[in-house]
């Protein structure tokens, strides 16, 4: 990445362009079962001065960081929000074995892995703390021509309910 005006770096090593930051009802728990279900690795953790609460933490998956922090009132989690919008996702080797880790480790099944029109084996699971993950193994390159087929084919099995936007 660029260096800034003062020669430090705009990005940090180890870092992408984007980080997801996710708050969570127990943060301490959750970056265990993080470990636990998709090989995470801690790498920092600053916990406030209760010495309980986690302030700010940073664990690896793979080779991205993300940040994890107890939720405070001003910043909520999904269980606090009765859920989340945002899907987390996690490109792995094997997809299934993936999968059945993070369901033994305390993920509910939102959907089993399966065959996608666009070419990955794909999943996803809610984790213990609120939190949506997608988990996927890319096995096919589809041709964009074959992919509107495919997802086409796709969505008509799926009924005429995909055809119009979600009512807020």
């Amino acid at each position: 990445m660029h260096n800034g005006k003062n020669g430090v770096k705009s990005v940090p090593d180890g870092f992408h362009s984007v980080t997801p930051h996710l708050v969570v009802r127990g943060a301490a728990a959750a970056i265990e079962f993080y470990k636990k279900a998709f090989g995470a690795t801690e790498v920092m953790r600053m916990t406030m001065p209760d010495g309980k609460a986690v302030g700010h933490a940073e664990i690896k998956i793979g080779d991205s960081l993300i940040m994890i922090a107890d939720e405070f009132p001003q910043c909520q989690s999904p269980q606090a929000l009765g859920g989340s919008p945002v899907t987390l996702g996690l490109y792995v080797e094997d997809c299934d074995a993936v999968f059945q880790r993070a369901v033994a480790a305390g993920a509910q099944v939102r959907m089993p892995p399966a065959d996608m029109f666009w070419g990955d084996r794909y999943g996803q699971v809610t984790d213990p703390f609120g939190h949506i993950w997608s988990i996927a193994t890319h096995k096919e390159d589809v041709a964009p021509e074959e992919m509107g087929r495919r997802a086409q084919a796709a969505f008509a099995q799926m009924g005429a309910g995909c055809q119009e936007p979600a009512k807020v």
